[in-house]
């Protein structure tokens, strides 16, 4: 990659929730910065450790036998302070003292948030997003979806062996916070018979009609899967059980959603993804944020991908028709 910029070195961190898939995203960019002949830092603690000095300089063996690695080696952590001003230049003035030239963040919206404030102060940065939930509507796909998606259904598949045995219905909450992409691809994958998403909304009675259907079809085994933060799981199984007497059993999948080997898919896209990010910074570029679509790279401007809505299982008629 041609270094049409000048710079000569450049950070990179992590942010916000981990998601498999971000250490892969990393090591292309050590990589690919080094290849250009850029010094490359690493900023541990994402943006608390940027105000706080936290680099050190990255070789191609800081990042070897990281990429199957969940994760992040760079560490992560919430930084509140950094939406005041003042803290923010207090991360400029650490760049300058290293003279540090542009940035790489890598996580979900909250971090983008923070590279446009940052570049809007004279640190030129590029986002990459990363977050299990698939709330960002620049990118079809963020790094550590696919693996959460494969961790959810391995689960339920698990649940669904001993439910079967029992006769029992089973509710099953995943992450993805107001997002509901994740419920969406797991309930796809698993034939469930309802899902639960801030999209659908939550309807008791659509529930138990929904399950007392089931109950006449002499079903051994029922499948919800909810989002989190969308209703108390633990009640719903409850409510369930009162209304229909089947027995009902609850199950919150949490952080081990975040965990694990990233899939191929996830490896893949941030090695891309990560690549791409650097190229952006050698062509001088700031302010923006990188992502797929149709398995094309697409680069876009940060505070236009924050205003973007999307969901991608919008070209799924037969999800909403089955589940809702």
């Amino acid at each position: 990659m041609e270094n049409k910029s000048g710079i000569k070195r450049i950070a990179v961190l992590t942010s916000g929730g981990d998601a498999p898939g971000m250490n892969a995203a990393i090591r292309a960019i050590v990589r690919s910065g080094i290849d250009a002949g850029l010094e490359v830092y690493g900023i541990d603690d994402g943006y608390k450790g940027l105000i706080e000095g936290k680099f050190h300089l990255m070789d191609r063996m800081s990042v070897s036998e990281t990429i199957n690695r969940g994760g992040t080696i760079l560490g992560s952590a919430r930084c509140k302070e950094f939406k005041n001003l003042e803290v923010q230049q207090k991360a400029v003035e650490k760049f300058r003292e290293l003279g540090v030239d542009a940035l790489v963040t890598i996580g979900g919206d909250g971090t983008y948030q923070g590279a446009l404030k940052l570049t809007r102060l004279g640190v030129n940065c590029i986002g990459v997003p990363a977050t299990i939930d698939n709330d960002i509507a620049s990118t079809e796909y963020s790094i550590g979806f696919h693996t959460a998606v494969n961790t959810a259904v391995d689960a339920i598949d698990k649940i669904r062996d001993t439910s079967n045995s029992h006769r029992r219905c089973s509710v099953v909450e995943v992450m993805g916070r107001y997002c509901g992409d994740i419920a969406y691809a797991a309930a796809l994958a698993t034939g469930a018979d309802y899902v639960i998403t801030a999209d659908i909304g939550f309807n008791m009675e659509q529930i138990i009609k929904i399950v007392k259907k089931c109950q006449k079809q002499n079903r051994r085994h029922i499948l919800i899967i909810v989002t989190e933060h969308i209703t108390d799981t633990s009640d719903l199984a409850r409510q369930v059980e009162i209304h229909t007497g089947y027995e009902s059993r609850a199950t919150v999948l949490g952080h081990m959603q975040r965990g694990g080997t990233p899939v191929w898919y996830d490896r893949n896209l941030a090695s891309r993804l990560g690549t791409k990010a650097v190229e952006c910074l050698l062509n001088g570029e700031g302010g923006k944020c990188v992502g797929i679509f149709n398995n094309e790279i697409k680069v876009f401007p940060i505070e236009e991908a924050l205003k973007m809505k999307k969901n991608i299982f919008e070209g799924y008629p037969e999800l909403t028709e089955k589940l809702s």
